[in-house]
């Protein structure tokens, strides 16, 4: 699926000198930041939600130490 960006010169200029010089595309580099950064986006919005279960008292926590008694952590 074909998608476009705009880009900062800035930015653009630093990813055109990465592709230069290490002789891949820039659509190799951007593939590659948005495959890594994906899991880190999902990771922090799915944290976000968690939260504000927790703070509406829609989820509940548990101690780290009763998590790591009951996982076998501390023996």
């Amino acid at each position: 699926m074909p998608t476009s960006v705009r880009l900062g010169p800035e930015i653009e200029a630093r990813l055109d000198a990465l592709a230069a010089r290490t002789g891949r595309t820039k659509a190799f580099y951007l593939r590659q930041m948005i495959e890594d950064g994906i899991d880190d986006l999902e990771d922090y919005y799915r944290a976000a939600e968690i939260s504000e279960r927790i703070r509406r008292g829609e989820e509940t926590t548990r101690p780290w130490a009763d998590v790591r008694r009951d996982l076998g952590l501390d023996d």
